[in-house]
């Protein structure tokens, strides 16, 4: 027979559940051999259906399917500068000398790094996201490393220094069919109790008074609680990643999948977006980096789309 007995729920691998210090997420990138950008940043806007043909190795290949997709808004993001590594410790910045982009950021004019290139084994692009260009208010700029590929250090720096004081779009960077990593914090749900926290069995009606708490938190000796009984506290708004998101579509358009009154709690999109299928963590308007997949996926095959409801919702 099998055990149906489940006395808790929720995963030991994330601890400590607190909030997450800051909702522009820390990332780290996968070194690859290829000359690219390895990521980008998007606001979340909101979800909607498509169908498509099915590509998959499932029994529906070949087939129309439909899948929820995210609707991601992805203004341009701006190249300020570059961090350079030597190992895991930075030894300095190269920034752009534009004077209108270092004010958006804030730092004033530096003179120049004086960082040796033959020191160098790694480095990163500085750049920041533009939220403002969005409809839904948010006006403060939020900057970021961005890791990109290349053979060498040599060959990653002159391919950084190209970069100094360019916009990009999110169709220089991924192209539909590829997959993501999607790293953002999740729904904050504040301190919630053992019930929706961890799943634990509701008591029955003479349990100590009580029917939404744990039946015990352990033995008498050794006197002390274990870490893994399930506790009251903080629920959500935690950073986390998932892996392997499919792009269906990267559109400038943005008429074609904004709905007649826009999406809810969010608005018009008016930038570029990208269509990633299935959920994402996060609320509306909450950023999202978008990292190539670090799991193996094989090639790339260009979703076919036969419907994307548009201002017909």
């Amino acid at each position: 027979m099998v055990d149906k007995r489940k006395p808790r729920h929720g995963s030991m691998a994330h601890r400590p559940r607190k909030r997450a210090s800051n909702q522009n997420a820390r990332t780290q990138w996968q070194p690859v051999g290829e000359k690219r950008l390895l990521g980008f940043a998007g606001y979340k806007a909101g979800m909607m259906h498509v169908s498509h043909i099915d590509q998959t190795e499932s029994p529906s290949k070949g087939q129309e399917v439909v899948s929820a997709v995210t609707v991601v808004e992805v203004p341009p993001m701006v190249v300020y500068g570059i961090r350079c590594y030597d190992g895991v410790n930075s030894i300095g910045d190269m920034l752009t000398h534009d004077e209108k982009i270092l004010k958006a950021t804030g730092i004033k004019t530096k003179k120049k790094s004086g960082i040796k290139e033959e020191s160098v084994r790694d480095a990163r692009l500085l750049v920041f996201a533009q939220p403002e260009k969005t409809g839904f208010g948010k006006k403060h700029i939020e900057r970021m490393e961005l890791g990109f590929g290349g053979k060498d250090a040599k060959e990653k720096l002159e391919y950084a220094k190209s970069m100094l004081g360019k916009e990009l779009k999110i169709s220089e960077v991924f192209k539909p069919g590829e997959f993501v990593d999607i790293i953002a914090v999740t729904k904050g749900k504040g301190w919630q109790g053992t019930v929706k926290r961890f799943g634990v069995s509701i008591q029955r009606r003479k349990a100590t008074g009580k029917r939404r708490h744990v039946g015990t938190l352990g033995p008498f000796h050794p006197p002390y609680i274990a870490y893994t009984v399930p506790r009251a506290g903080q629920m959500g708004y935690h950073k986390r990643t998932e892996f392997s998101k499919e792009i269906l579509k990267i559109g400038s358009n943005a008429d074609e999948i904004n709905p007649s009154s826009g999406f809810t709690s969010y608005g018009f999109v008016k930038n570029d977006y990208v269509l990633i299928r299935g959920s994402v963590p996060g609320p509306v308007k909450r950023m999202l980096k978008l990292r190539l997949a670090v799991r193996k996926r094989g090639e790339a095959k260009t979703p076919q789309l036969i419907y994307v409801p548009g201002r017909s919702r």
